[in-house]
């Protein structure tokens, strides 16, 4: 099998023996073949297995078919742009990674990219080092939660309200209300740390992987939208601790 060319079918038995001599799976979407192969090149280095789509619907097709452990997705693309193909990633399985690669490098792009659920974005032309970097931190963090969350309670009462932590939705009066992934990581910390100051620094750091103007303008809008779900219950409150963080106020 040609390691710059994706498969786009099950694996066999010798591709599966390929891909556990790797630390994991990396979806690498470029349009720029010498670029491509140059990441690869260097991603497959620092012990990733990747697969390598030029355009938006092969990296559809990969996700669909393949277990990714990372998406590493160029934004200006032939057929579909890669905040198109990242949003179709996040509706699939919001708990895959994303890390946008771009030229382009105004505010804007950055935070459509965060508010799209990604876990980091960095602007072409990019250091490789800084780049392997990046995505071990963010397979780090992804595992690290994945260990934490084994000890920790599956459900939490919030007032009126029945918050599911695995299946991420809030529940009263049988009615429910779906949550995305950041949603729920970001209510999860708040009742976690129930009726105490939540720092601002750690849930970026936890959530979004970054401690940013970007991610920070990106987390305020998730906790303006956690607001809304809880306002049928009027004991409860989401206090802004100037500064400092957040609490989750539950009388």
């Amino acid at each position: 099998m040609d390691p710059y060319f994706p498969s786009f079918f099950p694996l066999n038995n010798k591709e599966e023996r390929i891909m556990r001599q790797y630390k994991a799976t990396i979806l690498l979407l470029e349009d720029d073949e010498n670029l491509g192969f140059v990441t690869t090149d260097k991603l497959q280095e620092a012990g990733y297995f990747v697969k390598l789509c030029t355009d938006g619907e092969q990296a559809i097709k990969a996700i669909q078919t393949e277990q990714i452990d990372l998406c590493l997705l160029d934004i200006m693309l032939p057929k579909m742009d890669g905040f198109t193909v990242g949003k179709i990633i996040k509706e699939k399985d919001e708990r895959i990674p994303i890390l946008f690669v771009s030229a382009r490098a105004q505010k804007e792009d950055k935070i459509k990219g965060l508010k799209l659920g990604a876990d980091d974005y960095v602007t072409k032309p990019f250091d490789f080092d800084e780049l392997i970097l990046r995505i071990q931190n963010i397979l780090n963090r992804s595992n690290h939660r994945k260990e934490i969350r084994l000890n920790e309670p599956k459900e939490h009462q919030i007032g009126e309200y029945l918050f599911n932590v695995n299946n991420q939705f809030l529940e009263r009066n049988g009615k429910r209300q779906k949550l995305t992934k950041k949603e729920a990581d970001l209510l999860r910390l708040l009742c976690l740390n129930k009726n105490d100051v939540l720092n601002r620094e750690e849930v970026l750091e936890e959530v979004w992987g970054v401690s940013d103007y970007f991610s920070g303008r990106s987390m305020d809008v998730y906790i303006s939208k956690i607001r809304k779900f809880l306002n049928n219950d009027p004991k409860i409150e989401i206090i802004n601790i100037h500064g400092v963080g957040f609490k989750l106020a539950i009388e």
